[in-house]
């Protein structure tokens, strides 16, 4: 009683396709198709824009001189 047999899940499915016709349900699917198409690509594009600006955001370890490096401190130095 606990799950479903594959005769119940044909019955829903005919009965799905009464009510809703076959023309709306190809094209549910089609939508369906293109938004998760979208989402990916909308996806794709977000991770090549920020990959970019993290690979331009470079430090240079050898400052000219009179030139202002802003920081913070992680620990105080001896010496």
């Amino acid at each position: 009683m606990g799950t479903f047999s594959i005769w119940h899940w044909l019955i829903v499915l005919v009965v799905v396709v009464l009510v809703f016709g076959t023309k709306k349900l190809s094209n549910l699917g089609s939508d369906l198709g293109k938004a998760v198409k979208g989402f990916k690509e909308g996806v794709q594009t977000e991770d090549d824009e920020e990959t970019p600006t993290t690979a331009t955001a470079k430090i240079d370890a050898s400052p000219v001189s009179g030139e202002t490096i802003e920081g913070e401190v992680k620990e105080k130095s001896q010496g």
